[in-house]
């Protein structure tokens, strides 16, 4: 029997329209001795090329997401002069262009009069809001998940907000 509320996998894998997500952190939980942030700091850089060595499986849910006609869009507000770690992000972004995502980018001091959610989402066919609960040092401290009509309304007006505003990807310039 299914609980009333969907995970994060049934939503992505359920939605029929779209799915936007907004980041407004400056850092997440980094591993500064091993894995894919460390390995950046050394010079490590994703080739263009050799798309199969890209963050799986979360690209290959992503296309499949956009073969089924679901516009993805993913917007980041970030400081300037921007963070370690929003370089590594906007280092590795084109991968999650190539899946068929659309990004853009938002330096903070164009949000100000913008109402924004206390935490970073996702919203579903503009219905379904899943929240990413974090701690002051990046690392994740849970999810919530709800269908409740203000939180859906709130995010979709303020991630809209934030899009238009919003650097696209191949135009942004690291500060």
């Amino acid at each position: 029997m299914r609980s009333s509320e969907p995970t994060f996998d049934e939503l992505i894998q359920g939605c029929t329209r779209s799915a936007v997500h907004l980041e407004m952190r400056d850092s997440y939980a980094v591993d500064y001795e091993e894995g894919p942030f460390a390995d950046w700091q050394k010079g490590f850089r994703h080739d263009p090329a050799d798309r199969a060595s890209w963050w799986r499986p979360w690209l290959d849910l992503i296309s499949e997401t956009v073969a089924r006609g679901v516009v993805v869009r993913r917007a980041r507000i970030v400081s300037e002069p921007v963070s370690e770690y929003i370089r590594y992000e906007h280092s590795g972004t084109f991968t999650n262009v190539a899946a068929g995502e659309h990004v853009r980018w938002l330096p903070r001091r164009r949000a100000s009069d913008i109402a924004l959610p206390g935490n970073d989402f996702w919203l579903f066919d503009e219905e379904w809001v899943h929240w990413n609960h974090f701690a002051g040092d990046g690392s994740s401290t849970g999810e919530e998940i709800t269908n409740a009509p203000v939180s859906a309304k709130l995010c979709s007006e303020a991630f809209e907000a934030v899009w238009s505003r919003a650097v696209p990807h191949d135009q942004y310039e690291i500060r």
